[in-house]
């Protein structure tokens, strides 16, 4: 029984991958339609197809990078989100169609410019905060010293301690 369960396993691991595969060994692409809906675009190719490849790509987070774009990252993730890129602008859709495919597939993390809307307004909110309640103190720091006066530190009142008065005589060279 567990030996059958094992061997069916084993034959779903081999067939799937394969299943995943085109006739050319490169990978299937999901159709993006039952995501984002049919194509709203018109398909692209040459250069044109090449240089909105990269610009899109150059939207779009690299998950194995992090801090770079698809269109910049060397990595075989990054390589295979391009293909994707490429694949969806030939067939037609557009470049909001295409962010918003990556963002379902993997979350609004993937988007190099974050959205300005629900939790994610205060990475957009939170610094220019920060920046106007800094300027705020600034200001005030700046008028309270304005208005402080100045007083003059006086000249040095002779001493009402007998002791320091006796020092201070003998080391300037008096009796």
């Amino acid at each position: 029984m567990i030996r059958n369960l094992l061997t069916l396993l084993l034959a779903l691991a081999v067939t799937l991958p394969a299943a995943a595969q085109t006739s050319g060994g490169a990978l299937k692409v999901p159709d993006a339609a039952q995501f984002v809906g049919p194509p709203k675009g018109t398909p692209l190719t040459g250069k044109e197809l090449t240089q909105r490849s990269h610009e899109v790509g150059g939207l779009i987070r690299c998950p194995v990078c992090q801090g770079l774009s698809v269109s910049d990252s060397p990595s075989e993730m990054a390589i295979n989100m391009k293909a994707q890129v490429h694949e969806l602008l030939a067939r037609g859709y557009t470049e909001e169609q295409i962010l918003k495919y990556f963002e379902l597939s993997y979350g609004q993390f993937v988007l190099l410019k974050p959205k300005f809307e629900g939790v994610s307004s205060l990475v957009w909110l939170l610094p220019l905060a920060a920046l106007l309640f800094g300027g705020i103190v600034v200001v005030m720091k700046m008028k309270q010293l304005a208005k402080a006066p100045v007083t003059p530190t006086a000249a040095a009142a002779p001493p009402d301690d007998a002791y320091l008065a006796r020092v201070r005589d003998l080391v300037s060279g008096g009796k």
